[in-house]
C-alpha cells in the first residue's frame, strides 16, 4: 500500500490548510491535490459542483472517457466527496477576500470568517450579456437565452456572437436540422474556425447587430456588415454566444484591465486557478492541472521549499 503523506496541520489560529474558493474542475482538482500531500481544505461554492459542466452536453477534449459534462460532473464530484480532507461548503458565497502577511481571510455571506495561510480562488467566469458588448444592440431590460438552452428542433437560430459552445451545441445533435446563422464580430473570427465547414452554419461577420424583439414568433436583426453594408436578418429564435465575464469577490484580488485575475500580480498568499487567469486558457483539461499546481503551490510555499518552473 502506497504511502500517505503526513497532513500539515495548520497552526491554531487557523481554520485549515488551504481556503478554495469556487467548485469547478480547477477548485476541486486543487482540493483532490491538497488531500493527497496531507493538507486540510475547505472549499466554498455558492452553487453545484462543476455547475459549469452540467451546461456541456458533449465533450471531445478530455482525458478519461468522458463524452459529456454531466458523466464528467457527477465522477468528479464522487471523487471530492471521498476526499476526508476537505471540508465542502455548499450555497455559501465568499463576500470578502483579504490577505495578511501571515494569513488570508474570507467572509462568507452568512458573516462566518475563515482564515488559512493560503487561499485558491478558482471563481471562473460567467455568462455576458449583449450590454456587456458594444457591437449589439437590444430593447433596453432583455437579457437573452445561452446557446446552451436552445432546443435542437429544426428551427432557424440566430446566435450573437462566435463562442466556442456553438461547435459543442453541434456536436451534440449531429442530425438536428437546426440551422445556426452566426452574427459575430471581428475578434471572435479565430473562434469560429470549427464551425466553418458545417453545412447547418450560416456565419455572418458584423460590425454591429441591431435586435427587435415583439411577440411574434420570429426575431428580426439589422446587421452592419463589416464593409459598411446594411441588411437585415430572420430566424425563429436568438441565443447568445458571445463569451463570458469573470468572477472573484471583492477585496485583495488584483483584477487586469480586461477584469481577469493574472496569477503573478497576485498577493503571495493568494493563488488564481482556473477560468478566472485569462480568456486565453478556458478549457477543462488547462483547468484541472491549474487548480492541482495551484495546491502545491500552497503545500510548498508553506514549508518555504523552493517552487522552480
Amino acid at each position: 500500500m502506497a504511502d500517505t503523506p503526513p497532513r500539515t496541520g495548520s497552526p491554531a489560529t487557523h481554520d485549515t490548510d488551504l481556503i478554495i474558493i469556487g467548485g469547478g474542475p480547477a477548485g476541486c482538482a486543487a482540493a483532490r491535490t491538497a488531500a493527497s500531500v496531507g493538507m486540510r481544505s475547505v472549499l466554498i461554492e455558492p452553487d453545484t459542483l462543476c455547475r459549469n459542466l452540467y451546461r456541456i452536453p458533449a465533450l471531445n477534449n478530455v482525458l478519461g472517457g468522458h463524452t459529456s459534462g454531466p458523466a464528467l460532473a457527477d465522477s468528479i464530484t464522487a471523487e471530492l466527496k471521498s476526499t476526508e480532507l476537505c471540508r465542502v461548503e455548499l450555497g455559501r458565497h465568499v463576500i470578502e477576500l483579504r490577505a495578511a502577511d501571515d494569513h488570508v481571510a474570507v467572509t462568507l455571506d452568512t458573516g462566518m470568517r475563515l482564515t488559512a495561510p493560503y487561499a485558491v480562488v478558482a471563481t471562473g467566469v460567467a455568462p455576458l450579456q449583449p450590454r456587456d458588448v458594444p457591437w449589439i444592440t437590444v430593447p433596453s431590460g432583455f437579457t437573452l437565452p445561452p446557446l446552451w438552452q436552445a432546443d435542437a428542433d429544426g428551427r432557424t437560430l440566430l446566435v450573437l456572437g462566435g463562442d466556442r459552445p456553438i461547435g459543442t451545441f453541434l456536436r451534440a445533435h449531429p442530425t438536428t436540422g437546426t440551422r445556426l446563422l452566426v452574427a459575430y464580430p471581428e475578434t471572435d473570427e479565430y473562434k469560429i474556425e470549427e464551425i466553418r465547414d458545417d453545412p447547418r452554419v450560416t456565419l455572418l461577420p458584423v460590425a454591429h447587430l441591431t435586435l427587435h424583439l415583439s411577440a411574434g414568433a420570429t426575431v428580426r436583426a439589422d446587421v452592419v456588415s463589416r464593409d459598411g453594408g446594411r441588411h437585415t436578418v430572420t430566424a425563429d429564435a436568438v441565443h447568445l454566444s458571445i463569451g463570458n465575464a469573470p468572477t472573484a469577490p471583492s477585496g485583495d484580488l488584483v483584477r487586469g484591465a480586461d477584469g481577469y485575475c493574472p496569477p503573478t500580480r497576485q498577493h503571495s498568499r493568494v493563488i488564481v486557478a482556473g477560468d478566472l487567469r485569462s480568456a486565453r486558457f478556458q478549457r477543462i483539461m488547462t483547468a484541472f492541472g491549474s487548480g492541482s499546481e495551484a495546491a502545491l503551490h500552497a503545500y510548498y510555499a508553506a514549508r518555504e521549499l523552493p517552487i522552480r518552473d
